[in-house]
């Protein structure tokens, strides 16, 4: 069966349209995220430049911002390349829609000629009055009946194109107008991306003038943060001994003997309940939520030199996040309360227990829970507090399987 050439290319049409929409979504919602975190970062960024001593600070967000804007800009180049595929095959089904209804116009001017041409046969009284007999008076009907209605079709077939092309033409202008719209925050981008170079290059030069001071500050940093670690091992371990024990005395109780072996520091025995929570936050990895609704993560995961001061070698446990001041932190999954600490310069520590898995907030100058509360995923624990040392405000964050260490952006959600 021969199809006309237009037929194939509405179909071909549809499915890379399809196929567009979909890819579309997911690029406007990557877009959306990355404007809403150079939103954010821009924000910060403002803070920070207001303040003293926070250098190293406004480095990591310019490259941060730099980061953001490049990929921004990627997706935005994206788009505009499905933009113009899809204006080009638009483009193309209008052509096809226009030579069809060309050809349309063609057939019934033809109908309409012959119809003038034979129009005493085509008067209906008389079409059907001078038929030899009732058989061909009956045919004779049937054809004008027919002829009729095949002209009325054609008629509406036309109107319908009409308004095909119409649409299409009205869809064409649309996505020419959001290419343009697309193209022109594109160059926004590009200038503000140049910008923002030009500020991390100028923050770098002032940088190199200071190194020294900057080298003992971050080795200071380490180390007042190695002193949290310990402490925060030390509480871990206490309650372990202590929640061990309290089983112990309670089998010992249960059994009427003593022959219940000394319990372990380190080894935590788990009830059925707190099995079931750890499990369950293990199956929530890379969907948990943020301790912060809004936030810039300036330093992460692992052991690597420091970008901005490459004679210093870091090592962080967890993730710092950089927020605006009053920023509330909430717990990223229901738990309890194991421990509060208070570090002094460096803030007040939450220690919040999930089965097997622990989830550590430092940095908070207020704490609105207290150990052994029960509190569920999202709840407001408490408020992040300045950075030593800084008018700015830096929640330290972790995640830890007993006192191991996990990388927690790979356990919290893309936002």
């Amino acid at each position: 069966m021969h199809f006309p050439k237009w037929i194939f290319l509405i179909i071909c049409t549809v499915i890379t349209l399809h196929c567009n929409a979909q890819s579309s979504d997911q690029l406007k919602a990557n877009k959306k995220k990355l404007e809403s975190e150079i939103a954010d970062t821009k924000r910060l960024l403002q803070e920070t430049q207001k303040k003293e001593n926070t250098s190293l600070q406004q480095i990591a967000l310019l490259r941060k911002q730099i980061n953001n804007r490049e990929k921004l800009i990627t997706e935005l180049n994206t788009q505009i390349f499905n933009f113009e595929i899809e204006l080009d095959l638009n483009v193309k089904l209008s052509k096809s829609l226009d030579k069809k209804l060309e050809n349309m116009k063609a057939d019934y001017e033809r109908v309409v000629y012959l119809a003038f041409k034979n129009r005493r046969l085509i008067d209906k009284i008389t079409f059907l009055l001078s038929a030899d007999d009732f058989t061909q008076m009956y045919r004779r009907l049937r054809f004008y009946s027919n002829f009729s209605e095949s002209v009325k079709n054609q008629t509406d077939e036309i109107k319908k194109t009409q308004q095909e092309i119409a649409i299409k033409n009205a869809e064409i202008l649309s996505i020419k107008e959001t290419k343009l719209t697309l193209l022109e925050s594109k160059e926004s981008e590009i200038k503000s991306l140049e910008k923002d170079k030009t500020s991390k290059n100028k923050t770098l030069d002032e940088l190199k003038k200071k190194e020294k001071q900057l080298v003992n500050d971050l080795k200071s940093k380490q180390l007042k943060q190695k002193e949290i670690e310990s402490a925060i091992k030390k509480a871990i371990e206490q309650e372990i001994l202590a929640a061990n024990k309290k089983k112990a005395e309670k089998n010992k109780t249960t059994a009427g003997t003593s022959s219940e072996k000394k319990p372990s520091s380190t080894v935590l025995e788990y009830t059925p309940e707190e099995k079931v929570t750890g499990n369950s936050f293990a199956g929530n990895k890379g969907k948990l939520p943020w301790p912060v609704v809004k936030g810039t993560t300036v330093i992460s995961f692992g052991k690597y030199k420091n970008p901005d001061v490459p004679s210093v070698l870091m090592e962080s446990n967890g993730i710092d996040i950089l927020v605006e001041p009053n920023t509330q932190v909430r717990t990223v999954f229901d738990g309890v309360v194991y421990g509060i600490l208070d570090m002094g310069s460096a803030g007040k520590v939450i220690i919040i227990r999930h089965g097997e898995y622990i989830s550590v907030y430092q940095g908070l100058a207020t704490v609105s829970v207290k150990k052994e509360d029960k509190v569920s995923i999202k709840q407001n624990i408490g408020t992040v507090g300045k950075t030593m040392g800084r008018d700015t405000y830096e929640l330290h964050f972790e995640i830890l399987k007993e006192f191991t260490h996990l990388d927690p952006q790979s356990w919290l959600s893309q936002k």
